[in-house]
């Protein structure tokens, strides 16, 4: 709940005061950052029970929503580095954690992004709010069956290993969103 309250915070936020200009390398900057505490943070030998801390997920739920608002995510690249190093909670448990509550972010981002746009002219053809309805069918059908593909894999891939993905995969985002590639004129 926290999550989705954040989220449509961030994404009311970003729509109204904020810019591709500014959003883009903000966004590859937070991914960045989430490498680089990937890469430094030393990961929980024993896993922490936080049933018993339910104030902790409270307190991360909303800044983690809010990002994700700004940002126009999910929020599990946001999420994993949190709950890996700052929780404590082994890398298959982030990962797993994380797309669970990427449902209630991504309901406040689009909420959010669909009631900021509605009175938004000149939005392309099939649009609510901010919301393009092909585009997301395209992306929703194809993501689903291909997201129980990798959280298949996740779970056959040992801990260290799916740690090192995650932070190269981090790594390619963060360089192409702030526009390393297009510096270098690479074409990836």
């Amino acid at each position: 709940m926290c999550g989705t309250i954040g989220a449509i915070t961030g994404s009311t936020i970003a729509s109204r005061f904020l810019t591709v200009g500014i959003l883009k390398p903000a966004f590859g900057l937070a991914v960045a950052l989430g490498a680089i505490w990937m890469v430094v943070g030393k990961l929980p030998e024993v896993e922490e029970d936080l049933k018993e801390k339910p104030s902790l997920w409270v307190c991360w739920g909303f800044p983690i929503g809010v990002i994700s608002g700004l940002l126009g995510i999910g929020g599990g690249i946001i999420m994993v580095p949190v709950m890996a190093i700052g929780l404590k909670l082994s890398m298959h448990r982030a990962v797993g954690t994380s797309l669970v509550m990427m449902i209630f972010t991504s309901f406040g981002d689009v909420l959010g992004y669909l009631i900021n746009g509605l009175s938004v002219p000149d939005l392309p053809p099939f649009s609510l709010g901010y919301l393009n309805i092909p585009a997301w069918a395209c992306l929703a059908l194809t993501s689903i069956p291909v997201a129980q593909i990798g959280a298949r894999t996740a779970h056959r891939l040992p801990a260290t290993q799916l740690r090192y993905i995650f932070i190269a995969v981090m790594f390619y985002v963060a360089l192409r969103m702030v526009g390393v590639f297009e510096w270098l004129g690479l074409p990836l």
